[in-house]
């Protein structure tokens, strides 16, 4: 139990947990059914977003991709079906195919080339939205199919279609990264580049495929965003980028490399999800929800400058008569 409250995934389960007992306090009415259902769905689409923001942090990176590609996934789902169901599954193959282009666009550039993350992932996403400016000419795209539309808003089993989705893709990454040898090399490339290739671990072709798997998260969140919403906006990536940056965060994942919990991070998007639904009951403009994620990313970083281990370590040393070290009972002084 004292291990598991170490953990730095540990503060955002107990944070969510008091955010939701909180709830009903301050917006009656959040934590009944209507209430969740409503929340849920917003949450699983952050929360596969932000699968993809974790990975590339745990690879000392930064992806600023996303809300282009987002948007560039809303867009192709629902203008090449232009409401046919029967293209539904050649437009989700296109958004993949975009997905794969522009994550190796990302990868090659700062593997090959040198560029750094912040820069190559702001080139890609400024290309992605130049081209979802160029097929909508910044209106609304078309609507979605109603297959996607119907998948999207419906519940199995009295849990969002969404959630699950979220789920099962969140449950499978973990165990990749925890229990397989590409899970280990994985976390061994992000925790030291060096020494990983100098244990042959092809460095390159990892952060490569971190960039591609980072974008098709990024892409299946566009798909399920354009079914829920029915008629997306010419942009609404650009609503995620912060909020999946603060839900890693909160989640503990470590900015520095290495360590990290799709789990945790993915519960930190619950809590962002909640905490903005409460915001807003309490009457709280945009401006005040921006406030509020910057603030958790701020105090996020800041406190992993505190040496919890070394506080909750520290034991008062037991007084003894003139200085004289503590020993066993029957052992030597």
């Amino acid at each position: 139990m004292s291990r598991w409250v170490r953990s730095p995934f540990f503060p955002i389960w107990l944070a969510t947990a008091l955010l939701f007992m909180a709830s009903p306090l301050v917006s009656p009415g959040s934590l009944t059914e209507s209430g969740l259902l409503g929340m849920v769905p917003f949450a699983a689409i952050l929360a596969i977003a932000s699968l993809g923001q974790t990975i590339v942090i745990q690879q000392r990176g930064l992806d600023l991709s996303l809300p282009g590609m987002i948007s560039l996934a809303t867009v192709i789902v629902t203008k090449y079906p232009a409401g046919d169901d029967e293209r539904l599954l050649v437009g989700m193959a296109l958004v993949f195919l975009a997905c794969i282009a522009a994550g190796l666009v990302t990868g090659i550039a700062i593997t090959r080339f040198g560029i750094t993350p912040l820069v190559a992932t702001l080139g890609v996403n400024a290309l992605l939205v130049g081209t979802v400016l160029a097929l909508t000419s910044g209106t609304s795209t078309a609507s979605s199919p109603r297959a996607l539309s119907s998948f999207a808003l419906a519940r199995t089993a009295g849990i969002p279609n969404t959630a699950l989705v979220a789920i099962l893709l969140i449950v499978v990454v973990a165990l990749i990264l925890r229990t397989t040898t590409i899970g280990r090399r994985f976390i061994a490339t992000g925790s030291n580049p060096t020494a990983a290739r100098a244990t042959g671990i092809p460095v390159q072709r990892y952060l490569i495929a971190t960039y591609v798997v980072a974008s098709m998260s990024y892409g299946l969140a566009g798909i399920l965003l354009a079914g829920f919403l029915g008629i997306p906006g010419p942009l609404p990536g650009d609503n995620y980028l912060l909020p999946s940056i603060a839900a890693v965060v909160l989640g503990g994942t470590s900015l520095a490399g290495g360590a990290g919990s799709v789990v945790a991070t993915s519960v930190g998007a619950v809590f962002l999800t909640q905490l903005v639904l409460v915001v807003r009951a309490m009457g709280a403009p945009q401006s005040a929800q921006l406030i509020i994620q910057g603030t958790i990313i701020a105090v996020g970083m800041g406190l992993r400058l505190v040496p919890w281990r070394r506080l909750l370590d520290s034991r008062p040393s037991r007084p003894t008569p003139f200085g004289t070290p503590t020993r066993p009972e029957g052992g030597e002084p």
